[in-house]
């Protein structure tokens, strides 16, 4: 039986990228649930996804050199006058961090300080383009590991009730940037494109900053972690609040006593994700894959995490879309590639399994195969799969209803 309870919107497609309507934006970080029960699904109007429309504005409406003139006079109270770092940019060593950084330093003349939430287990690629951004782009960086019990324990739990393993590093990725930029007195971190970009709320459009309910938490709210309740993860699981302080939102106050601003570099420059890599890898020796990534056609985005390639494969099977429609998607937007060649990727690679990593994900979250596949089975919404065989392998027992044309 589904545990996705929600009734879901009839599935459509995007008619100028191949987005589905069944993407569900990042929610407030503190209310995810077992039943996706606070699930927002990305807004259409006319067959057209709001991503798409704000790409629209991106490449006509807006005027580059005003919005330059505007993040210049923008940055010149947090400027340091002495060298002193005056901004955070959170990354990873991939393409997008290290361009975003790069900018911020060379073109307007900050000091950034780099930050780094570590993966859950790094790929051998991952972890050398994360040793050369600091030494090869001279900007330093702090890196932060969490516990190898705690993070694999939030991951397996959030793997079982949710079905979204990755959970707990988007806590941990997303909200101890917060936490480092008031230990260090950097109230300004930069973010990449604006969630609009991506899809986003209607509060989200032409905003220049992450909105604070986006990334921070009410006093007293209750707060929900790889689907349970702080007092059940130390009943249960031995998991104290100290030992997920950082992986924690702020209070909202907080942030504004502190005057944290979580700001969109993508809303002042033309962001464009192959010109990024271009620069990494000019600027740091940044490497793809040796091998095309499974689950879509590129090599070079998401690659530092093993368990990345799981997010992705167990978003396709809750909301009908995978790895290659996400990054085709931002093709087609961007105007890399057209809706038609978009189409016949996603058909060849959408579905595919993500092997290479499965048996490391198997031992990482302690479960057995036929407990992974049992639990994709559990959350089949049945608006998206039907059953057509009985196989061991389980995934191919299930045909999607709908598809893409």
């Amino acid at each position: 039986m589904s545990k996705v309870i929600q009734e879901s919107p009839k599935v459509q497609f995007c008619k100028k990228c191949v987005m589905s309507n069944q993407k569900v934006l990042p929610s407030v970080i503190t209310e995810d649930t077992k039943d996706h029960s606070n699930r927002n699904n990305i807004p259409f109007k006319n067959g057209i996804c709001n991503a798409c429309t704000e790409i629209e504005k991106k490449y006509n409406q807006i005027d580059w050199k005003e919005r330059e003139f505007k993040f210049k006079k923008f940055l010149e109270k947090y400027r340091s006058r002495n060298g002193s770092y005056d901004c955070i940019v959170p990354g990873s060593g991939g393409k997008d961090s290290v361009f975003q950084a790069q900018i911020l330093k060379e073109k307007y003349q900050m000091n950034p300080l780099t930050f780094t939430f570590s993966p859950h287990i790094y790929t051998d690629v991952g972890m050398k383009n994360f040793h050369n951004w600091p030494l090869k782009a001279d900007v330093p960086n702090y890196l932060f590991t969490p516990s190898g019990r705690v993070h694999s324990t939030l991951t397996s739990l959030a793997f079982k009730n949710l079905l979204h393993p990755f959970q707990p590093f988007i806590f941990g990725q997303r909200n101890m940037v917060a936490h480092m930029a008031k230990k260090f007195k950097i109230p300004l971190i930069f973010q990449g494109e604006p969630q609009s970009e991506r899809g986003g709320m209607d509060d989200e459009i032409d905003q220049f900053e992450m909105l604070p309910r986006y990334w921070s938490r009410k006093k007293d709210q209750k707060i929900l972690m790889s689907g349970l309740e702080l007092e059940e993860l130390e009943k249960e699981h031995k998991i104290t609040k100290h030992d997920i302080e950082f992986y924690l939102p702020m209070e909202e106050e907080e942030i504004l006593n502190e005057g944290i601003r979580l700001v969109y570099l993508g809303y002042f420059e033309n962001l464009r994700p192959q010109e990024n890599y271009y620069l990494a890898a000019k600027l740091t020796d940044f490497k793809s894959n040796d091998r095309r990534t499974e689950q879509t056609y590129s090599k070079y985005n998401s690659i530092d995490d093993k368990i990345d390639p799981f997010h992705y494969y167990t978003a396709y099977v809750k909301f009908g879309y995978g790895r290659c429609t996400e990054e085709a998607s931002i093709e087609v937007r961007e105007g890399y590639i057209n809706r038609d060649e978009a189409v016949k990727l996603v058909h060849k690679y959408d579905h595919e399994f993500p092997a290479r990593y499965f048996d490391e994900f198997l031992n990482y979250i302690k479960i057995s195969e036929n407990e992974f596949y049992d639990k994709l089975d559990e959350f089949r919404p049945p608006h998206l799969w039907e059953k057509i065989g009985n196989d061991p392998t389980h995934c191919k027992n299930w045909k999607l209803k709908i598809k893409l044309k």
